[in-house]
């Protein structure tokens, strides 16, 4: 397992990751990527707990969700399985399961700050928080997608399920795009990834 754990995960993390499998009686699951999620955990009908990761993420990125499924579970054992998952107890939890990570044998000297101040208060996913995500993105391979806030007003472009929209206006935190086929309204992430195509006159 922790040669397996050195493939996807930083080297100084994976003795103590693979404790924290071994402690809770985890089945990890490296999976082909799934677009709408990066990880997830479940408590199987065997009593196992499985935790699936997508195998795409870059190695901090990964680890972060790893971190993140293992506190589901460690949250949910200590407070009971009525807990909302990510409220309080969660957010608890992988504070206190992620803070010991938070170090430069670990992360880039440039992610630690932003780290550090994403625990204070984690949310539901990485991912919304604009400046970390960014700041995650630049040790992913190179690809085709842009963020939200980098489309031109206007501009169109193609989710992963195929459908198109264009960008309009940014309320409070989100941008409202209009879904082409439908005219249906919806509100989008700053970064969310999707395919620019062209930009609309």
């Amino acid at each position: 397992m922790t040669k397996v754990l050195s493939k996807y995960i930083p080297q100084a993390a994976v003795e103590a990751s693979f404790a924290l499998i071994k402690a809770n009686n985890v089945h990890l699951k490296i999976v082909n990527e799934r677009v709408t999620r990066h990880g997830d955990y479940r408590k199987m009908a065997n009593g196992q707990h499985q935790i699936t990761v997508n195998a795409s993420l870059n190695k901090y990125r990964f680890f972060i969700t790893l971190i993140h499924e293992i506190a589901h579970l460690v949250a949910f054992q200590k407070y009971g399985r009525a807990i909302k998952p990510h409220g309080k107890e969660w957010k608890f939890t992988f504070q206190q399961l992620m803070l010991p990570f938070i170090r430069p044998e670990i992360f880039p000297s440039q992610l630690l700050p932003l780290l550090a101040m994403h625990f204070k208060n984690p949310r539901a996913s990485s991912d919304t928080d604009a400046r970390l995500s960014l700041a995650l993105k630049q040790f992913d391979p190179e690809n085709d997608k842009n963020y939200i806030f980098e489309i031109p007003a206007n501009g169109l472009f193609r989710l992963y399920n195929g459908k198109i929209f264009k960008r309009g206006n940014k309320r409070v935190k989100r941008y409202e795009c209009l879904e082409v086929a439908t005219g249906r309204v919806y509100l989008f992430n700053p970064n969310a990834e999707v395919e620019f195509l062209k930009t609309e006159a």
